[in-house]
């Protein structure tokens, strides 16, 4: 996506948002009037997706050093960059509800797992202030950490259907009944979420969970579809890895809780708006292959 239909598709959200928004706020007695800044709301939001769809690893880099040279003409309102900083958190509610309409839809087939988002190094535990109160020290596979865990969910396609953020201390199948509330079919998970009341409640709500079994669990009927299915989660991973690695959603250098969060945000839309996703098309010489292996 061009930055120009970035700003078109953004944009378009924002107007209709801008008007009812801005109007609970003068009626809640908020604020009395609305301050326009250099910078509207929608290019403010389309600066911080677009930063996740460049190759620049550090915002005020891109920010000084590709915005503020080569997109005056886009942006003729700029404004210096510590003032874009306390812009920031205005649109971090917007975000969420543009986001909203950036998933995609269920389709009978979903994966769910989470990953953990470090805020610092171990080493610095004890020193670090930004997040005191929010972050929680946690463990995943790959060892320690301090900060959050996002919970997501996406289909077969690659597509994003739900998110959720905790602290890192968080048990996984937690979040897992409201991220499923609009599922349907079947949710394929890791040994993690194991849980028999869990199966049930989202049995209830015409959900299916299937995970794999742990070595001192007796063994249990399963389609065979279900098992290539299984088979596949790995779709989950490499989701996390493009959500790390290309929308850099991941670093040590925030210096605000709601920055944290619009960074989130916008990275999350990023890869929404990313035309080529991680899918699963099985072919029928892949079936028979899966099919043996198993």
């Amino acid at each position: 996506m061009s930055l120009l239909e970035l700003f078109c598709s953004v944009d378009d959200f924002w107007q209709p948002f801008q008007q009812k928004w801005h109007q609970q706020w003068l009626n809640a007695g908020t604020v009395k009037r609305i301050r326009q800044s250099g910078l509207c709301e929608s290019e403010v939001m389309t600066i911080v997706i677009h930063f996740h769809q460049s190759h620049y690893r550090n915002f005020k880099a891109y920010y000084t050093e590709h915005v503020m040279r080569h997109l005056r003409d886009e942006f003729p309102g700029l404004v210096s960059y510590p003032r874009f900083v306390e812009l920031t958190p205005r649109v971090l509610i917007p975000l969420a509800t543009y986001l909203q309409g950036c998933l995609g839809k269920c389709s009978g087939i979903s994966f769910i797992d989470a990953t953990s988002l470090a805020v610092c190094d171990n080493h610095r535990i004890s020193r670090h202030r930004v997040f005191q109160g929010w972050a929680a020290r946690g463990k995943t596979s790959m060892g320690w950490f301090y900060g959050f865990k996002l919970h997501v969910v996406a289909n077969d396609r690659g597509e994003l259907l739900a998110v959720y953020l905790t602290p890192g201390n968080s048990d996984d199948r937690q979040p897992v009944p409201h991220l499923t509330q609009h599922l349907f079919g079947k949710l394929f998970a890791d040994k993690g979420y194991l849980s028999q009341p869990l199966f049930n409640r989202l049995f209830e709500h015409g959900l299916q969970l299937i995970t794999a079994l742990r070595k001192n669990m007796k063994n249990r009927l399963t389609l065979l579809q279900d098992k290539l299915w299984l088979r596949q989660r790995a779709i989950i991973e490499t989701i996390h890895d493009q959500l790390k690695n290309i929308s850099q959603i991941e670093h040590s250098r925030h210096r605000s809780p709601f920055n944290f969060l619009v960074n989130l945000l916008a990275g999350l839309i990023a890869d929404c708006h990313q035309p080529k996703k991680p899918s699963i098309q099985f072919a029928a010489q892949d079936m028979a292959s899966l099919a043996l292996a198993c």
